[in-house]
């Protein structure tokens, strides 16, 4: 039998969740024992996933997405209809989307070009006395400087709720990202750095907030469904405010139950990547991402590089299909938020307003950094990225 050299080699998708053995089997015992929906295993999801983060059990509530913590976690604070909230625009549509369905309005406040996280100093220049509430976002896994950020928001008497969907590891100065503010929201989607397919987490500074996040959660209920119907007898329910379904199932905290144990593991496999694709794309002239800050801890979720045209001689999206032609899957994370003709016409917003997230979102690249790639699968992307780029230079 002879090999056919022709073969394509297989692609390499963007974002590949690593599932093992432990996962597998835990959700087939889910599946064994009936209960599907939100129930023991979600409660023990939230019970480790709290003991990570060093909190209490009563202080986080499992939802089906980051999207609907952020969203939920607005309306557990109280903010009145139409009040301002600050963000910024280099993120995914989801903050944004949720501000705007909570009742809100989304104000941006421009990136630092370094950090590509929300400048505190735009934040402050965005303040006007409509501000009730901070959401920034800690982009691709660095913090963002949550000390100036907090004391603008004790200046102001602002809620703060951080948009941790990239942050699970994320720490500053010896803190965990997502409990410095009201509250903390986090994504367990598939490409993620913790899976739970579909899923999200909210962390809360008052347990008060987080019981009413729990029942808004679920349709304003006062039970979930294993409160109900658990085997200590049926128990009568009262719809308390008009809610959401958003709750976690046990399917989805089954899978997350062992990511989360392999949390740290996966955590130095990224570290290594990101390490070797600094290496190793150091001498291109590509931006590549700024080293994590002393005293702060980088969750290497993303590694964006930035292809100036002007600079290396292509265009980002001709680097994109270049890749994809070479099999290996990329990422655009992302293009600015007033890129997008919902916003142009729903604010009249215009991406040479901010001008550095613009930027960004027109040259940036996202690398796979997936825990599941071996190191051939690294020197492949590795050696991929410098082939495209050689061609400019011929």
């Amino acid at each position: 039998m002879t090999m056919d050299s022709t073969a394509q080699p297989p692609f390499l998708v963007f974002g590949a969740p690593q599932i093992g053995e432990e996962e597998i089997a835990e959700v087939e015992a889910c599946l064994r024992s009936g209960w599907l929906g939100s129930g023991p295993r979600v409660a023990r999801f939230e019970s480790e996933f709290a003991d990570y983060q060093g909190l209490s059990a009563a202080r986080v509530a499992a939802v089906n997405s980051c999207t609907a913590a952020l969203h939920v976690s607005m309306v557990a604070a109280d903010l009145e209809p139409g009040s301002e909230v600050i963000t910024t625009p280099l993120t995914f549509c989801a903050t944004v989307n949720a501000i705007i369905h909570a009742g809100l309005t989304p104000v941006l406040a421009d990136v630092d070009l370094g950090t590509q996280n929300i400048d505190p100093a735009a934040i402050e220049a965005a303040i006007t006395p409509r501000t009730r509430a901070i959401l920034p976002v800690h982009f691709a896994g660095r913090p963002c400087d949550m000390e100036a950020i907090m004391t603008i928001a004790r200046k102001h008497d602002l809620i703060v709720i951080e948009d941790c969907a990239h942050a699970i590891e994320t720490e500053f100065r010896g803190q965990k990202a997502g409990t410095f503010g009201d509250f903390g929201c986090f994504s367990f989607y598939v490409t993620k750095n913790v899976v739970t397919g579909e899923g999200g987490m909210i962390l809360g500074r008052d347990e008060s907030r987080i019981v009413r996040a729990k029942v808004l959660a679920l349709h304003g209920m006062s039970k979930d469904a294993w409160h109900r119907f658990g085997d200590e007898g049926y128990k009568h329910y009262q719809v308390i405010e008009a809610g959401f379904k958003y709750n976690m199932m046990d399917l989805q905290a089954a899978i997350g139950i062992h990511q989360l144990a392999r949390v740290e593991k996966n955590w130095k496999r990224r570290e290594a990547i990101w390490s070797r694709y600094t290496q190793a794309f150091a001498d291109l002239q590509i931006g590549l991402p700024a080293p994590p800050a002393v005293d702060t801890r980088h969750a290497y979720h993303l590694f964006t590089v930035l292809i100036d045209e002007a600079r290396c001689g292509l265009a980002r999206d001709a680097f994109l299909d270049a890749m994809n032609t070479l099999r290996i899957g990329t990422g655009v994370h992302y293009l600015s938020v007033p890129e997008h003709p919902y916003y142009q016409q729903s604010y009249g917003w215009r991406p040479e307003q901010w001008p550095n997230a613009t930027r960004i979102g027109r040259q940036t690249v996202s690398l796979p950094l997936s825990p599941k790639l071996g190191d051939a699968q690294v020197e492949r992307i590795i050696a991929a990225v410098r082939s495209v780029l050689a061609t400019t230079r011929t």
